[in-house]
This record gives C-alpha cells, sequence and structure tokens, in this order.
C-alpha cells in the first residue's frame, strides 16, 4: 500500500507541484522578500526565518497531500476493490500515512542547502550552530508528521477533496496555534509550543513523546472513522 501510494504520487504533478511550490516559497521569504525572515536583511548568519515560515506552510502543503488519500479510491471505485483484499484497514490507512509523509519529508531535505548557503557565508566560514539547527529540524520533521496524520483524519471524514483539505488546514491550526492564543496555561497542549521548545537547541523527550502522541492519535482517529463508516 505504500508503495502503490508513493507510486501514485510521483505519477502524478501532485507531489512535483506540492514540493516545488514549497521549497520556492520558502527561499523567496528567506533570500528575496525583505522583511524579519530574510538572511541578507537580518545581518546575521543564522535561519531561525526557516523554523518560522515552514510550519505555516506545512498546513498547506499536508492537507493538499493528504486531502485524495481515500476521495480518489471512492470516486475510482477501487475503494471497494481494496477493502476485499487481504490486507487490514490499519495497514491501508498507515501505508497511505507513510507514503504522504515520505512526499512531506522529501520536501524538507532542499531546506538543507539554506544551512549550508548561511554556513558558507558566515564570517568565519562554518560559524553556524549546527546542533541548535538539528533540534529545529528535527522538530520540523514532528511537526510534518503529527499534520500529515491530521491531514489524514481529514481525508477519512469526507468524500470531498476540497472539504478535506479545509478540515485538515482548520484541524492542523487548531492543534497547531490555537492553544497559544486561549491561554499560557494552555499553551503544551499545541504543537507549537512543543516546536519552540526544540527550535530553542533543547531535545527534550517530553516533546517527542507529544508528537508521537498526536500522531498516533489522528491516525488511530482515521482507522476507526473508516471502520465506522464501512460498518
Amino acid at each position: 500500500m505504500y508503495r502503490r501510494q508513493l507510486s501514485y504520487y510521483f505519477s502524478t504533478p501532485i507531489a512535483y507541484i506540492a514540493i516545488a511550490l514549497y521549497l520556492l516559497a520558502i527561499s523567496l521569504l528567506l533570500w528575496v522578500v525583505p522583511g524579519q525572515w530574510n538572511i541578507i536583511d537580518s545581518g546575521y548568519a543564522q535561519v531561525d526565518g526557516l523554523f518560522a515560515i515552514a510550519p505555516w506552510l506545512l498546513l498547506l502543503l499536508c492537507p493538499a497531500l493528504t486531502m485524495q488519500l481515500f476521495a480518489e479510491e471512492r470516486l475510482s471505485g477501487t475503494w471497494e476493490l481494496l477493502l476485499t483484499k487481504p490486507v487490514s484497514l490499519g495497514r491501508i490507512v498507515l501505508g497511505k500515512y507513510f507514503a504522504a509523509w515520505t512526499v512531506v519529508l522529501l520536501a524538507q531535505l532542499p531546506c538543507l542547502v539554506h544551512l549550508a548557503a548561511v554556513s558558507d557565508i558566515a564570517e568565519p566560514a562554518g560559524n553556524i550552530d549546527s546542533g541548535a539547527f538539528i533540534c529545529a529540524f528535527t522538530g520540523l520533521v514532528l511537526v510534518s508528521a503529527a499534520l500529515t496524520a491530521i491531514g489524514t483524519w481529514a481525508a477519512s471524514i469526507a468524500k470531498s477533496q476540497i472539504v478535506c483539505f479545509l478540515v485538515a488546514f482548520i484541524a492542523g491550526f487548531l492543534v497547531f496555534y490555537a492553544f497559544d492564543l486561549i491561554s499560557p496555561r494552555v499553551a503544551p497542549l499545541g504543537l507549537n509550543y512543543h516546536l519552540q521548545s526544540l527550535s530553542a537547541g533543547v531535545m527534550d523527550l517530553r516533546d517527542i513523546v507529544y508528537f508521537f502522541t498526536v500522531t498516533t492519535l489522528f491516525a488511530a482517529l482515521a482507522i476507526l472513522q473508516l471502520k465506522h463508516t464501512e460498518v
């Protein structure tokens, strides 16, 4: 199922367009568009802007990649056929989830070019906190895992791809940022709180457990929703 879904992504323009737009937006905001995230304007050899921009773009990228996970199968009539195969529903959902997450991770890898570029222009060359970058980059990987799981859940509850995208975006935004807006007391319930902890260069087991819990929860909800739908 994983190979099948991954093959689908790269046999259509979906993955290429999504990754290209994601990388283009980050590159323009870091190097071209004037502002607080522009590396040249900041005068410092740092890529903090990457970790401020990327989560918001992931709120769009993950829903864009997950909105068709089940809708396309239902539309083409292959969903019922897929369910007759000797493969559990859980394996089907997880296979599709990991395929979508793989594409998101492939979109993250070229971002390492920005680290190399900043390291090259630093004075002296290479004078950059690579440890802090690794922690923050790990945070992005974990956020993408959670948002992809949220998108998978959204795809399980709606048949329309547009509705799936909107549900995934809204749910992702709420889990990512809404708790910060409500109160500092409930901020630890949100993705942003734990991402900021990792972005500060602190690798805390509690943050890892939190991301794993959110990812597992929404993946399980997707499986339960589809089981309920098919009953």
